[in-house]
């Protein structure tokens, strides 16, 4: 069975890419334009990893994953940030956040699916 990864980026280019390069690994993707848009799919659906940009109209990766982490079913679902930020102040909040890991763009493609296989259950 096919895994699922859920991406939240308002930008438009790179979730093609990011899409691309999953799809191209083998995994089922759902794609929010940021993290409101994101959540609709958080309503029971099985999500084996969430992808997400820190900067994000409405709705921006920290909030997203405070919300998922409140869901009891979203709980334990790793989270990777994907963003341009690269400060460390931002990753210690990501991560008190829970974020599961971090990877600052641009990505090459080999090392953003071998950090998946690492935290993907």
């Amino acid at each position: 069975m096919k895994k699922t990864i859920l991406i939240a980026d308002d930008s438009e280019s790179v979730r093609e890419v990011v899409s691309f390069t999953l799809i191209n690994a083998g995994y089922n993707v759902l794609v929010g334009v940021d993290g409101e848009d994101a959540m609709k799919f958080l309503d029971g659906k099985e999500i084996h990893l969430v992808i997400t940009d820190l900067h994000m109209p409405k709705k921006d990766g920290i909030a997203l994953i405070k919300e998922i982490r409140g869901k009891a079913e979203y709980q334990y679902v790793p989270i990777l940030f994907l963003t341009t930020e690269s400060q460390a102040a931002k990753k210690d909040e990501a991560k008190a956040a829970g974020a599961t890991g971090w990877i600052v763009k641009p990505f090459v493609p080999e090392k953003l699916i071998s950090t998946i296989e690492k935290v993907i259950r």
